[in-house]
């Protein structure tokens, strides 16, 4: 089976490093854990390092949830996580006037920086989608 290679293993580990605020869970599209992970430290530091082993699964798992397209989701991910409250992940996706409103308001006062944990993801295969529309490819789920 053909899978489509959406999401990073490196970008993956990196976000796993940097913390146990559950990041990584939320850039392979697990959204649930990922909260759970934010709220209790990453199931007290066990869960985390046990993500050490899994984050290959979920790698996987992704790239078959979500289309390739012009905007890469490790990108888009870099650019929230560091530079979220500036929007700079919304110019990114061509969202340009939702990223002045992230610019002016950073981040909607912080509410939009984590709903956009939530559904970065979604995000970007939203956009990816309509362009393999525009283009008249067609695509097989």
């Amino acid at each position: 089976m053909d899978q489509s290679k959406t999401h990073s293993k490196t970008i993956g580990y990196l976000l796993w490093i940097l913390g146990f605020m559950g990041a990584h869970r939320f850039y392979y599209g697990k959204k649930i854990t990922g909260i759970i992970w934010l709220f209790t430290a990453g199931l007290c530091g066990i869960g985390w390092l046990v993500d050490l082993f899994l984050i290959p699964r979920m790698e996987a798992e992704a790239g078959r949830r979500y289309r390739t397209g012009r905007i890469g989701y490790s990108m888009a991910w870099i650019l929230h996580t560091f530079l979220g409250i500036f929007g700079i992940h919304r110019f990114y996706m061509g969202k340009i006037w939702t990223g002045l409103i992230w610019l002016v308001t950073l981040g909607v006062f912080g509410i939009g920086h984590v709903y956009d944990f939530l559904t970065l993801n979604e995000q970007v295969d939203e956009v990816n989608g309509e362009e393999t529309a525009r283009s008249g490819v067609a695509v097989l789920s």
